[in-house]
């Protein structure tokens, strides 16, 4: 079994920046991807990045544009969620999950989630 618990999540303005993290505990060596999907109030999760654990690779959603960077931390089990020029259409709740690997992120096929962090874009 993995845990996941999200970080990093406020208030901010259009054009501003903030760094998620994800922090996996538990079973970790289980952990073959991750991802990040969000999900706006009345909307469908949607995909935004996700890492390959086994070798580092990356994938993003096609609504990131550029704009978001996902990396990781091996010792600490912990992956971010990087998120430049942001936009209020960016605002939701911003979930990390363990993925068979990062074909889940368009599938929204996870084993483990976290409860989220909200992400709120507004001037």
């Amino acid at each position: 079994q993995v845990q996941l618990v999200e970080s990093g999540g406020g208030l901010v303005q259009p054009g501003g920046s903030l760094r998620l993290s994800c922090k996996a505990s538990g079973s970790t060596r289980i952990i073959r991807a991750i991802g990040w999907f969000r999900q706006a109030p009345g909307k469908e999760r949607e995909g935004a990045s996700c890492l390959d654990w086994r070798d580092g690779s990356t994938q993003y959603g096609d609504f990131v544009k550029g704009r978001f960077t996902i990396s990781r931390d091996v010792v600490n089990n912990t992956v971010y969620l990087e998120m430049n020029s942001l936009k209020p259409e960016d605002t939701g709740l911003y979930y990390c999950a363990t993925l068979y690997d990062c074909r889940g992120l368009r599938l929204g096929i996870g084993a483990y989630w976290g409860r989220g962090t909200q992400v709120t874009v507004s001037s």
